[in-house]
């Protein structure tokens, strides 16, 4: 594939940013009455407004000619397609088929998928049926009460996500814990607050050699014993969500209760697999299936529709708009959803570790920038926290504000004050505040003289901040399955503009092999001297202060 810079629409850009520099988008708007009309779109139940992001006819008309010179619609019918487009690892990326409810065979090598992942989602409707109607009991008679998700990275980040985000959906007399990091304290706090004999654990790790995870599982699975008093509980206590059939067995788990996905399933995307279990067992398996279709529909969508009226593409363009030609390195997400809480941190492993890539396809260097840092907090938290930065600071943080137009909790007007203060900040952005209207302001307040011009400085806001707004009727799991598919193929289609594979993360490989010889150091008497003087200082002042406890 081709160098993206390289383009002459990607030269184009670049003299049309220049032009662009001198435009203030509050005149955009009293230019052209309908400007809103001409930059927003409908798909599967969505509104994206992005009329207030600094662009124009020529701006989308250049960004498209781009997606088509990298032969976007090509490399979007080789994903679905089941071609191993992840090269690195010689893999097919199909968490696309997990969703998939055409009827349609999803061929990877010459196979039909599609009867695998029927026949794992039949079984997770057995079980979390069995679970949830009382059917299943732990080892003492007992019905379930908490699951615990022991995983890590999209084993983990998914689940407690869409978990949080469908919690209205949730059956009521379950409770779900989810515990991921090594540090044991999380474990600890979430043993200490649940009943052995009514807690199901479910160890997500598709090899079952996650360090961390088995870490935290056999913790899980001592305490387990300890209580009841034997270890035939574990196999009534605890299920796998994995592929290695021998551990899991050796763990003491009935690999009936064993749930598997593919390696054409990546972790950031596998929610949508068996590693969604602790969603479907809280919310039940047709709200599971709700999710699915939203994300299918967002599938067809994506693969159909011309990249011009394309929501997926619009979004990608415009963050190739501002984080390449307008040096803006972060992106954030607002959602005014408090149940989308931990969509931000989704989001951030989702983009950045697909696309925080510096080598090209070919093992080049890029010549361009890759993927922004992806942060942010439910509004209107966040108006209270760091929206300073983002109106007046020196950074320009393009933004995604998320919001529902109905409440799962109608009290009286409060969802109008939520709505009015999502649309509020993203005028605010987009207008700011001329010296002039600050001075108005400030002499209507009775401010004159010195005080006023000492403070006039202050009450400015330069505007011209970029944000698009997703709209949706309410946060239902079909919603929630089309936003999360919309912001994967974002990913994807800026992988495919930059020339870079968005599916390995060899990048977390490193810090995972230098652990394994620190560890045994730290647990050596010797004194360490084998590293750099950095690592060998931390690693004695650890044991002088152990020693001296």
């Amino acid at each position: 594939m081709s160098d993206c810079t390289q383009f002459p629409a990607w030269k184009e850009l670049r003299d049309h940013k220049r032009d662009m520099a001198k435009i203030q988008m509050r005149f955009l708007f009293a230019e052209d009455p309908k400007r809103f009309k001409r930059f927003s779109m409908d798909a599967v139940g969505i509104l994206l407004d992005y009329s207030k992001n600094r662009i124009t006819n020529t701006t989308m008309r250049l960004l498209t000619q781009i997606a088509l010179d990298a032969e976007l619609p090509n490399a979007i019918e080789a994903m679905f397609g089941g071609e191993k487009i992840n090269r690195t690892e010689g893999r097919a990326v199909l968490h696309t088929a997990l969703r998939n409810q055409s009827g349609n065979p999803v061929l990877v090598d010459g196979e039909d998928v599609m009867p695998l992942v029927r026949g794992v989602l039949a079984r997770m409707r057995a079980f979390t049926d069995a679970v949830r109607s009382g059917e299943w009991l732990g080892h003492t008679g007992k019905r379930i009460t908490d699951i615990v998700n022991i995983g890590i990275g999209g084993s983990d980040l998914g689940p407690v996500m869409v978990t949080q985000a469908l919690t209205y959906y949730a059956q009521a007399g379950l409770k779900a814990h989810f515990v991921s990091n090594v540090d044991p304290s999380q474990m600890m706090e979430t043993l200490a607050v649940v009943n052995p004999e009514t807690t199901l654990f479910i160890v997500a790790s598709k090899t079952f050699s996650t360090p961390e995870t088995l870490l935290n599982a056999q913790a899980a699975r001592r305490w387990l014993v300890k209580q009841l008093g034997t270890e035939k509980a574990v196999a009534k206590h605890f299920v796998a969500v994995s592929t290695n059939t021998k551990k899991v067995q050796a763990f003491g788990i009935d690999t009936a209760n064993m749930f598997e996905f593919w390696d054409w399933v990546g972790g950031r995307y596998s929610i949508w697999s068996a590693v969604g279990l602790p969603v479907a067992l809280m919310i039940g398996m047709d709200n599971f299936e709700e999710l699915q279709a939203g994300g299918y529909a967002m599938d067809e969508h994506f693969r159909s529709a011309p990249l011009e009226k394309n929501m997926p593409v619009i979004m990608a363009l415009l963050g190739i708009w501002h984080n390449d030609f307008w040096n803006a390195d972060s992106h954030a997400v607002f959602p005014y959803d408090q149940y989308l809480g931990r969509f931000p941190a989704y989001l951030q492993q989702l983009d950045m570790e697909s696309n925080g890539k510096s080598v090209t396809f070919d093992g080049k260097q890029v010549h361009c920038q890759t993927g922004p840092i992806i942060w942010g907090e439910p509004g209107c938290n966040g108006q209270h926290a760091f929206f300073q930065l983002v109106h007046q600071g020196t950074r320009l943080v393009p933004a995604d504000f998320l919001v529902a137009v109905e409440s799962h909790h109608p009290v009286e007007h409060q969802h109008e004050v939520l709505l009015s203060n999502c649309f509020a900040q993203t005028k605010a952005l987009m207008r700011g505040k001329t010296r002039d209207e600050a001075r108005v302001e400030l002499i209507r307040a009775g401010m004159t003289g010195d005080s006023l011009e000492a403070l006039l400085p202050h009450k400015v806001f330069p505007g011209n901040r970029p944000s698009s707004t997703l709209l949706y009727r309410k946060l239902t799991p079909r919603t929630l399955g089309s936003l999360i598919a919309l912001y994967e193929h974002k990913v994807f289609v800026q992988g495919v503009i930059w020339n870079i594979n968005s599916f390995d993360q060899w990048g977390v490989e490193l810090g995972k092999q230098l652990a394994g010889a620190i560890e045994s150091g730290l647990l050596s008497d010797e004194r360490v001297t084998e590293h750099d003087s950095s690592t060998n200082g931390l690693m004695n002042a650890c044991k002088r202060m152990r020693a001296s406890s």
